[in-house]
């Protein structure tokens, strides 16, 4: 089968890149089930599946690559060994999809979010294809979905820490919809230190809501972190602060911090109400004084159970068998179209 991973970073990922994260791991996962896997992903990507490049570098590594030239030279290259493979695993959002009916195997979408209500048309029109959500609640009515398959992350990755130490973490882009300025609002309620962690994806808000408050003892700003830095992090955490303004689509740094042991507190908003269980692995709150409230009741979330809970449901073995689930019901589906 091939599986079609993003070109804006390696895969995986050295730090930021949700969706090449996943696309790497069902790679991984896939192969050591016994699967014969092709990952059409930048050259110096690292996976045990055989890997297809036509893009050396991800794009945003390497900005001497022009990001539309990159796509139209990748996206296409799956496409035009199709007949190679039974099976397409697209992460790669609306664009593949203008490719999917110009060849017989069939497509699998997994939607990791949708940008933009401008980008709606493309889906609608491909809508009869096959797609998978990554949460229940990010769904756009009228599409063919097969199932929800929820992100699975590398738990060797993430050990856990039997004791956390006392800083809240935000670790996400630093953009208005990851809600830095709330994070920042309910630590200095709390009174704890805030460690801020990730890329500056909207420097105007950095500039102009984040920057203001950085005093590099109780605000602190770090920068992007690889998955060294993420696990230091998590062994100083108390709590990971995860206060997004928008509906969250899954949130991978939610199950990385549980894996960890670390209890989150999540803006009840899209996802977080499916990634955190409301007081045993954190708490959903509605904004930066009830995070701040939320706060005092951390010492009563067990450690252990958040690490469970994601060993349960968020690993990447769960997602692969989910996935396997996905494609045998596709491929049952495609005979009996040609029945």
């Amino acid at each position: 089968m091939a599986i079609l991973s993003p070109v804006a970073w390696r895969t995986p990922p050295r730090q930021y890149g949700a969706w090449e994260t996943v696309a790497g791991n069902i790679a991984e996962g896939l192969v050591a089930r016994g699967w014969d896997v092709t990952l059409f992903a930048s050259g110096d990507s690292v996976t045990s599946a055989r890997l297809h490049a036509v893009v050396e570098r991800g794009y945003e590594e390497d900005r001497s690559i022009d990001p539309k030239v990159a796509e139209y030279l990748h996206i296409p290259e799956v496409f035009e060994h199709a007949a190679e493979f039974d099976i397409i695993h697209s992460h790669y959002d609306f664009m593949a999809l203008a490719y999917s009916r110009l060849v017989k195997t069939p497509m699998v979408t997994t939607i990791h979010g949708f940008s933009s209500p401008r980008i709606l048309p493309v889906y609608r029109k491909y809508g009869d294809g096959y797609f998978v959500s990554i949460s229940n609640s990010d769904r756009l009515p009228g599409l063919n979905y097969v199932a929800t398959v929820y992100n699975g992350i590398d738990l060797s990755l993430y050990p856990f820490q039997e004791r956390g130490g006392d800083d809240l973490v935000f670790l996400g882009r630093i953009h208005p919809d990851k809600g830095v300025h709330l994070a920042i609002e309910a630590a200095r309620l709390s009174g704890r230190r805030l460690v801020i962690a990730g890329i500056v994806q909207d420097r105007a808000y950095f500039e102009r809501q984040v920057q203001p408050h950085l005093d590099g003892t109780n605000i602190r700003f770090i920068g992007p972190v690889d998955v060294a830095g993420k696990n230091e992090l998590f062994a100083q955490a108390y709590a990971l602060l995860h206060l997004n303004t928008i509906p969250e689509r899954f949130g991978l740094v939610l199950a990385e911090a549980n894996a960890a042991g670390v209890p989150v507190i999540a803006m009840d908003l899209g996802s977080c109400r499916e990634v955190i269980s409301d007081g045993v692995t954190g708490f959903l709150v509605g904004g930066a004084a009830e995070a701040a409230h939320c706060l005092e009741r951390v010492p009563q979330i067990e450690r252990s159970a958040c690490r469970q809970r994601v060993e349960r449901c968020f690993s990447v073995d769960t997602m692969v068998r989910q996935y396997e689930s996905v494609y045998s019901t596709v491929l049952d589906l495609e005979k009996r179209k040609s029945a």
